[in-house]
């Protein structure tokens, strides 16, 4: 998309504001010869100074070439017309009756005319209709060489009405009447020129202005002594009056008579120039005036001179009254802004379907938008909605924030809710966000409000829960402490038998130890009579053996009679006498 100065537009005739009528379009453009050669590579040298020579002509007579006047390359530049020219192409198919009774179409050009006994022949029949195409061409300004002429190749077509193209060029003139546009320039171009000229008497009047001077009366600073001796000239004087601004001057000559000239100097103010300024200013503010009339550009649109007693709805009045006079403006360029956005709704669907390029494009607009824009390619122009709404003014804006300020001081919105709002430069969306962030608002304070009291239920009945929980946990703490006592009380029982036991146990083992000690004891006293019986037993059968072998000695031998009696006095035969002294 660019910008085309309307001044290198050429358009068929039409009376239709909106141009929809048109059936060529051209645009001016200048270019170096070297851009000729990739337009049309088939141009030979002869060629290019031919469209040259001719071509310079056509600049000298249009003026076209002025930006180049003073390069030293303009030689070397041409004027090329890009022009498109709408006309009609006829689609012609052939329809194809199939044995199962289905049917293929194919292509055919438009001379494809078979006779009707052909056609019935033959189970097929011609199907044709006629759509609007442009053609593109590349025209050298000056000459006759046409350097394209071809189908165009990407046409903007919409899908509700496929047989019609849009043009190239997008243009609005509002003002127009037969053909001719009415331009707010062209009534600003005499009062404009009437400006200038008053600027240049402007200018004129103060060159000639005369500066203020003095005048001087040499006879009168002739009679004027200043007591010094010296001479009062007119240096002295004039050094005098623009260094002190005082004058010195008598009232009477020297001869006594009445002096004519007491005040040697007098200024001089020439305001011969004034009066001419202030009215050429004024014929200057006229002609700017008749210029805000003619157009609608008052001073309450631009704000240059405001009047300080002027009410408010005064002001607002003339402000609209010269949006009024500029509307066709605003609307030419919303139309212009509208068109080319629905342009690019018809490129965006054909590219996802025909061009090559879509991978890239993809690539570059990422694939989740793709993604959107598969699922829309096939909708109509009329199911996008595409509306242009203006940008609001101050007092609009000013509404909103009051607005915004009430719901703020009211607690329906928040801050950030407040900053999205003022983010938005359409005032309806605004208005409408402004309406969603309330109602969200309360929804959200609601189901808030709503889970709080719930959440203040569920603590109830957590507390109940948690108050029985207690009670129950208190009930079983206390039989647990009782099992537990019981418990520690069983044990010790346990316990205490246990040490009665295990003291038992170890008098018994005890006692064990004593009883075995006794019979120990015992038998080791039985062991010992008995051998004490054994060893009295054998010493008495001893002493009986000798007292038989003394008997028989005593009886061989006819010995006196033996005493045997012991000297012990116990039968064991220790006595006591054995300690007796000897």
């Amino acid at each position: 998309m660019s910008y085309v100065d309307p001044a290198n537009v050429v358009y068929s005739y039409t009376e239709d504001p909106f141009f929809k009528d048109c059936f060529y379009w051209g645009e001016i453009k200048t270019l170096p010869m070297t851009e000729l050669l990739k337009i049309d590579p088939t141009l030979t040298r002869e060629q290019l100074e031919e469209i040259s020579k001719y071509s310079q002509s056509w600049y000298d007579y249009y003026n076209v070439a002025r930006f180049y006047e003073n390069s030293m390359f303009y030689r070397d530049t041409c004027t090329l017309l890009y022009f498109n020219y709408k006309t009609t192409k006829k689609m012609v198919y052939k329809k194809k009756i199939l044995e199962g009774g289905g049917t293929r179409v194919i292509e055919k050009d438009d001379k494809f005319n078979p006779p009707v006994e052909m056609m019935e022949e033959g189970r097929f029949e011609k199907i044709e209709k006629t759509i609007d195409v442009w053609y593109d061409g590349v025209m050298v300004m000056g000459t006759n060489f046409l350097l394209k002429w071809e189908l165009s190749e990407n046409m903007v077509r919409p899908k509700s009405a496929s047989q019609h193209a849009i043009p190239n060029y997008v243009a609005c003139a509002p003002r127009m009447y037969k053909g001719a546009i009415e331009s707010l320039v062209r009534r600003m171009i005499p009062f404009a020129d009437l400006i200038q000229l008053t600027h240049l008497k402007l200018q004129q009047v103060i060159a000639r202005t005369v500066p203020d001077g003095v005048f001087i009366d040499a006879d009168g600073l002739n009679e004027v002594d200043l007591g010094t001796g010296a001479a009062y000239n007119p240096e002295d004087a004039l050094r005098l009056y623009f260094q002190t601004g005082s004058v010195i001057g008598r009232s009477y000559t020297q001869d006594g008579e009445f002096n004519n000239a007491r005040v040697p100097i007098q200024q001089l103010t020439s305001n011969s120039g004034a009066a001419k300024t202030q009215m050429l200013i004024a014929n200057y503010n006229h002609y700017l005036d008749m210029i805000r009339s003619v157009t609608g550009l008052n001073e309450a649109r631009d704000g240059s001179t405001p009047d300080p007693n002027a009410l408010v709805g005064v002001q607002k009045l003339a402000a609209l009254n010269s949006n009024t006079a500029t509307r066709h403006i605003l609307e030419s360029g919303l139309f212009i802004y509208r068109t080319i956005a629905e342009a690019l709704t018809y490129r965006v669907a054909d590219i996802l379907q025909y061009a090559d390029f879509k991978d890239d494009f993809a690539n570059k607009i990422g694939k989740y938008n793709v993604s959107i824009l598969n699922d829309i390619k096939d909708l109509y122009i009329y199911d996008f909605g595409i509306f242009i709404e203006i940008s609001p003014d101050e007092e609009q804006k000013a509404q909103l924030e009051q607005n915004i300020q009430v719901a703020l001081a009211k607690g329906d919105i928040n801050l950030e809710d407040a900053i999205d709002i003022r983010e938005i430069k359409n005032l309806k969306l605004a208005n409408q966000l402004l309406k969603l962030k309330r109602v969200k608002k309360q929804e959200r304070e609601e189901k808030m409000a709503m889970q709080k009291q719930e959440m203040m239920a569920q603590q109830q009945l957590q507390s109940q829960e948690f108050a029985a929980q207690t009670a129950m946990q208190n009930i079983q703490l206390e039989a647990q402490a009782k099992m537990q006592l019981k418990q520690a009380e069983v044990a010790f029982d346990i316990e205490k038998l246990k040490a009665e036991a295990e003291l038992k146990r170890m008098l018994m083992a005890e006692e064990f130890q004593y009883q075995m000690q006794i019979s120990g004891a015992k038998e080791s006293l039985l062991a010992d009579r008995d051998m004490m019986k054994e060893e009295s037993k054998a010493k008495r059968i001893s002493q009986q053996n000798t007292e038989q072998s003394k008997l028989i000695n005593q009886r061989k031998n006819n010995l006196p009679p033996m005493n045997f009696e012991s000297n012990e006095d116990t039968l064991d035969g220790f006595d006591m006498a054995e300690f007796e002294p000897r």
